[in-house]
This record gives structure tokens, sequence and C-alpha cells, in this order.
């Protein structure tokens, strides 16, 4: 499994699940992303309903297609879409992450402590994968 870490410092982290998930929709994948701040996840549901020159179909968890969202907003990483890639928008990780193939984790400068330390809990633990990328010049780089 893969845990790719983006430290947000020139954008924001709904800009950057935007990215993720025209991505990994071109690859016909699945997202969750979640967060706790519901106030992040209605401004995500506006953005992926607005953003680019497409629409990114998606829902917000707890309505009764759930099931069929090819991303999901949602509070908790419980994923009834059956994605195998979760999107963590809020700087807060989660554990449940590493049930996922692949884990992208969002931190800006108020979250740097605890990316500090999700990254080194995950350091040397079997079968996970760390990247680390940061924003040089507008583009992102990785570091680690």
């Amino acid at each position: 499994m893969q845990v790719d870490f983006y430290q947000i410092a020139h954008t924001t982290p709904d800009a950057v699940l935007t990215s993720i998930a025209t991505r990994l929709l071109a690859e016909n994948q699945r997202l969750i992303a979640i967060s706790s701040d519901e106030a992040q996840l209605a401004r995500l549901d506006r953005q992926l309903w607005s953003d680019g020159p497409t629409f990114i179909p998606h829902g917000v968890a707890g309505g009764p297609d759930d099931a069929r969202q090819p991303v999901l907003l949602s509070t908790t990483p419980d994923a009834p879409n059956l994605a195998r890639n979760i999107a963590i928008a809020d700087g807060e990780w989660r554990e449940a992450a590493l049930t996922f193939d692949r884990a992208f984790f969002l931190f800006d400068e108020s979250h740097l402590e605890a990316a500090r330390l999700a990254w080194k809990l995950l350091s040397g633990r079997e079968g996970v994968e760390r990247r680390y990328w940061a924003q040089e010049d507008g583009r992102w780089t990785q570091k680690a």
C-alpha cells in the first residue's frame, strides 16, 4: 500500500483533491475523501460540481446512492462505494487509511507536526511505501 503525503503550501486541499479525483477517475478508480470538518466537505462538494471544464461525479455520504458514487465525500473512512483509494483532506491521519491500496494525506502548515508523526509511525511498516510531495514553483516535487 502506498501513502502519499502532500504538504499544501500554495493552494488548498480542495484544489489538490480535485486534481487527485480527476486522475483516479481517468483510470476508472474510485475514491473516498474524508474530513471531520463538514464545512470543508461542503466546499469540496461545491468545487467538484463546478471546478474545471468537466463535472466530477461524486456524492456526499449518507445518500441513497453511496455505493454507486465514483467519488464519495465523508466524515468517516467507511467506503460503501468500494473505493480502494482514500484522500484525507483535513490533515488528521487515520490508521484506517492503511486498509486501502493507496492513501493521499493532505496537510498544511498547521498540521505539520501531526504529519511528521504519521510519517515516523509508518516508517518500517511492512507493506507500506511512503512518498512525500511538496510544492515548488507551482509544481509538485517528490522529496522523499
